[in-house]
């Protein structure tokens, strides 16, 4: 059992090395069947290859059906991924609510990109009511003094 983890962990390491080290062809062979699996690391980079046509062909269905299992895994940078999804309209349909939810997750593990899109979300009123106050509290969370 133990090798088989071993195993596992060897090629997911060697996965996000390729990623990270833009061989994105590599990553996706790696990466592809642990994704399959339910590895939510794999998951969420699958999905970034898959949206931006890194190493294979642009596959939309593909990179929303990754992004939202890497997500509900608790990924941070999924749940983030998946809000700039759904604030955009890239993916998946445009829906201000999920867009604020899934930030929200990411904000809550401490994810200043997503505290800072919220403020900006409240502050415009993108996809959400405009509430000043509650921009000026994700800008205090994200760690700035104000607004703009």
């Amino acid at each position: 059992m133990s090798d088989n983890v071993e195993q596992l962990d060897m090629e997911l390491s060697s996965g996000i090395a390729a990623f990270e080290g833009k061989h994105f062809a590599i990553a996706a062979q790696i990466l592809s069947p642990l994704a399959d699996g339910g590895n939510p690391e794999a998951q969420y980079r699958m999905a970034i290859m898959a949206q931006n046509g890194l190493g294979m062909t642009v596959n939309e269905l593909l990179a929303y059906k990754y992004m939202k299992a890497a997500a509900g895994a608790g990924i941070a940078v999924a749940q983030h991924g998946l809000g700039f999804m759904y604030l955009e309209g890239e993916c998946v349909e445009k829906n201000g609510a999920k867009a604020e939810e899934w930030f929200k997750q990411a904000a809550d593990q401490g994810l200043a990109g997503s505290q800072t899109t919220l403020a900006m979300m409240y502050e415009q009123g993108q996809g959400v009511e405009k509430d000043p106050e509650e921009a000026k509290r994700w800008y205090r969370l994200a760690g700035f003094d104000e607004m703009g």
